[in-house]
């Protein structure tokens, strides 16, 4: 385990201020970030072909991507918002009129979806750092009334890499009020092989709850004061987002419930149905916030004068299986992956790839689930990662 470093009484477990400032973020030519031009000229025509047509990959779409300081790319493409419904007889969406839809731009806001676990990770080594929070310690140490978790012994560094043998989700959508749905949590005894990778949201949920009782702050609190307002991402936070790209026409028999076209409020249900703020789902966010997220954890835990983590625990955070972050997977990171890549991908078509090895990085923000959810398909993301590692010089 990494030394704790000189966090004094900071209540993120941030070190105090630092004598040198990391570089910021600048918008830049590929050249000057050492990438190849003709390449990123690729990445920038898939974007565009993710949402043209008919039936595209997403109506909108975002995307940033950069080494070391300069951002080389920043490109909008297609729809915020497209349509008004989705139409079950047909199998399409119903468009609105031209002048009603909402282009895309690079300052729209996107729900992030499961990329929100990667800032509950942050939440949780900082408290690592800060000694309050052991990785190996636990859950029912700290959650004595989350009875089944207690008596398996599920871990903290299990609920981060997804081995505690949780199932991916429960039904929290469906129960009348907040008190059954924290029973079932309570309740939720591990049903797979514990040490073993399942992806699982519960995980995630456990974490935020064990969050909230070491510091005495709500999960949106913690993640706004340690996290985004250090990094300045002041477009970065839990909903409501009215001005965010749309999702989807949530309905029955397609979606667990029937709440209508989405925009500004959180897709993923249980999240609704915990009131938007949740460790795996519900924050909202722009690609140039992301950008400064990705920079600060490539420059090891710093942006400007900010210090959101020591670099050794940002190593923790990578440290194959890695905790929370996915690393070194092909399946949407392409050629990026394979020299200790680290990032994530979230429901609605988001996506978060950093490259320590290169020292680069690809924000990709959409909306595919707009307007009506569809089977997974992540090759476009891995297109995208393998046009960013081609680039590199």
């Amino acid at each position: 385990m990494p030394s704790l470093g000189d966090t004094g009484d900071h209540p993120c477990g941030v070190g105090g201020r630092r004598e040198l400032s990391a570089p910021r973020l600048r918008a830049g030519t590929a050249e000057r970030a050492g990438l190849d031009p003709v390449e990123l000229g690729h990445l920038v025509d898939e974007v565009h072909a993710l949402t043209a047509g008919e039936r595209p990959w997403a109506s909108g779409a975002v995307v940033l991507a950069g080494r070391g300081p300069v951002i080389a790319v920043a490109e909008a493409a297609g729809w915020a918002v497209r349509y008004a419904a989705h139409d079950p007889e047909s199998g399409t969406g119903v468009e609105l009129p031209p002048a009603a839809r909402v282009p895309a731009t690079v300052d729209t806001p996107f729900d992030l979806a499961s990329l929100t676990k990667l800032f509950t990770s942050v939440a949780a080594v900082q408290q690592i750092e800060r000694g309050t929070l052991g990785m190996d310690a636990r859950v029912g140490d700290y959650l004595p009334d989350f009875h089944a978790a207690a008596a398996h012994g599920i871990t903290v560094r299990q609920l981060l890499t997804h081995t505690s043998g949780l199932r991916p989700e429960l039904p929290l959508y469906d129960c009348p009020d907040d008190a059954t749905r924290l029973d079932l949590l309570r309740a939720e005894a591990p049903s797979g092989e514990m040490g073993r990778y399942a992806y699982s949201d519960l995980n995630m949920l456990l974490l935020q709850f064990v969050l909230e009782r070491v510091t005495g702050r709500s999960l949106d609190v913690l993640v706004r004061d340690c996290v985004t307002r250090p990094l300045g991402m002041n477009a970065t936070a839990f909903g409501p987002c009215p001005g965010a790209a749309a999702t989807e026409d949530q309905r029955r028999p397609w979606a667990k419930a029937d709440r209508g076209m989405l925009r500004g409020v959180v897709h993923d249900e249980n999240a609704w149905a915990l009131g938007g703020v949740a460790g795996h789902a519900g924050l909202f966010s722009t690609a140039p916030d992301l950008a400064v997220f990705c920079r600060a954890l490539l420059a090891g835990g710093s942006y400007g004068p900010a210090r959101i983590l020591g670099p050794d625990y940002v190593e923790l955070l990578f440290t194959p299986p890695g905790l929370g972050f996915c690393v070194d997977q092909p399946w949407f990171m392409g050629e990026l992956a394979g020299r200790g890549a680290a990032g994530h991908t979230g429901f609605t078509g988001t996506a978060l790839i950093l490259d320590r090895a290169t020292d680069t990085f690809l924000v990709l923000l959409a909306n595919t689930v707009h307007p009506k959810r569809r089977a997974p398909d992540s090759a476009p993301r891995a297109r995208l990662a393998t046009h960013l590692a081609r680039a590199v010089v």
